[in-house]
């Protein structure tokens, strides 16, 4: 199994099955692929391996996230599936000192390289702690955004320390 595997497999808990919540951002939704992104993929019936090339190709692949130690791979990936692969490139490179231009290539890996995780995972928690505090959507889904957000930080901090 691959790490891509592993991860898609811990992310993919967090996202559920079919959903159609009007006060979603993405409309109808499953596996977290969403209509308003996807508008010519048909959500209902959409398949978890269809569901895997999506993530992989358009969130993993983007995020360079085979290029990126563990666990800065999954947090990062996970940050992309919730708030978009833009918003967590960004936020990625703001914690390395890398040019904010939110497209993870080489210079931004480098720059994770020579940062120490945990630095890496405290400024990116604070960042995702922002973008679910300053939604408009904080009152409906905050709540679970900042469960998984726990989860998420748990995990990686526990896997940091068995890495070092």
């Amino acid at each position: 199994m691959s790490r891509f595997d592993d991860v898609f497999e811990r992310v993919i808990g967090h996202e559920g099955g079919y959903s159609a919540d009007s006060n979603d951002p993405g409309g109808e939704t499953n596996f977290g692929i969403s209509k308003r992104a996807y508008p010519k993929v048909n959500i209902r019936d959409l398949t978890l391996a269809d569901a895997k090339v999506i993530y992989q190709t358009d969130y993993w692949d983007k995020i360079m996230g085979s290029a990126l130690p563990q666990p800065i791979d999954e947090f990062v990936f996970d940050f992309a599936v919730n708030s978009g692969v833009q918003t967590a490139a960004t936020a990625l490179q703001g914690a390395v000192g890398a040019l904010r231009d939110g497209k993870i290539g080489p210079k931004t890996i480098e720059a994770v390289k020579r940062t120490p995780g945990r630095n890496i995972l405290r400024l990116l928690f604070v960042e995702r702690a922002m973008v679910f505090a300053l939604s408009p959507k904080d009152n409906l889904y905050g709540r679970g955004w900042f469960a998984r957000l726990f989860d998420k930080t748990e995990l990686a901090l526990r896997e940091l320390a068995c890495l070092s």
